[in-house]
């Protein structure tokens, strides 16, 4: 089935319907409105999150049928409400939320549900909805954050070389900030240091090490931006991009070889 647009709210209810009882599959966008550090606005993750998945799922389209849900730019954020211009919801409700989501689409017609995750706090309950979607209906679901996608492409460009990746409105997300909306960063908030906290990153991939009130690192963030560029930060997007589509196309055709064994 050809279709107009990648994205699912520019079709009507008959299209989407069609598209979905087809087998096509539907990516969910989850992001975050947080503090980010007194350098970067906070919609960072959402501006982020929001051009990573049109960008993948834009070029997953051409080998697969999939559609991008509307962004969710509010996540599970209550470490950072201490901080300021922040808007959370707590744990519980997030979850409620992502699953309710997850459930319109199931009513929809959707058997594929991929959730794509721009934001640290909003992984664990997105992990368990994706499960939880996939004991009660007889659907296929798929979730996964950016970052863990696209580790080792990024660990090829030597992306770490301006902090760590991703941080929190470090070098990584500074930099990605000023590919997509320079005119958003304070350059003149941007020092020259800042107190970096290594029992943050102490463990392996998916190990969480977390103190009261430093969950993201001194003040809030978690490194000094002083080395990201515009220029670094359009090839860490390009970068995940690259990634983010290659595994939806490797996920949803392994979706589609598995229906055929049923």
């Amino acid at each position: 089935m050809s279709v107009k647009s990648i994205w699912m709210h520019d079709h009507t209810r008959e299209e989407v319907g069609e598209f979905a009882r087809s087998g096509g599959a539907v990516v969910v966008a989850l992001a975050a409105t947080e503090q980010h550090g007194p350098h970067l606005p906070v919609y960072t993750d959402s501006f982020i999150m929001g051009d990573v998945a049109e960008r993948s799922v834009r070029r997953a389209a051409d080998d697969v049928p999939v559609l991008l849900a509307p962004l969710l730019p509010i996540g599970c954020s209550e470490h950072h409400l201490s901080f300021g211009g922040t808007i959370s919801l707590s744990p519980m409700t997030y979850f409620q939320v992502v699953r309710d989501i997850g459930e319109s689409l199931v009513k929809a017609g959707f058997g594929k549900i991929v959730f794509l995750n721009g934001h640290g706090g909003n992984e664990p309950m997105m992990q368990q909805v994706a499960n939880d979607l996939a004991v009660r209906h007889p659907i296929w679901t798929a979730a996964a954050s950016y970052w863990s996608l696209a580790r080792e492409s990024l660990a090829a460009i030597r992306a770490s070389e301006v902090g760590p990746v991703p941080g929190h409105a470090g070098g990584f997300e500074t930099a990605a900030v000023m590919a997509l909306r320079p005119e958003l960063v304070r350059e003149d908030r941007i020092g020259d240091s800042h107190p970096e906290r290594d029992w943050i990153f102490a463990g392996p991939p998916g190990a969480f090490v977390g103190r009261h009130g430093e969950l993201t690192g001194c003040d809030g963030y978690t490194d000094a931006p002083k080395l990201a560029t515009a220029g670094k930060g359009r090839l860490y997007l390009e970068t995940i991009a690259d990634s983010v589509s290659g595994w939806l196309v490797r996920t949803i055709r392994a979706m589609e070889r598995g229906e055929e064994t049923l």
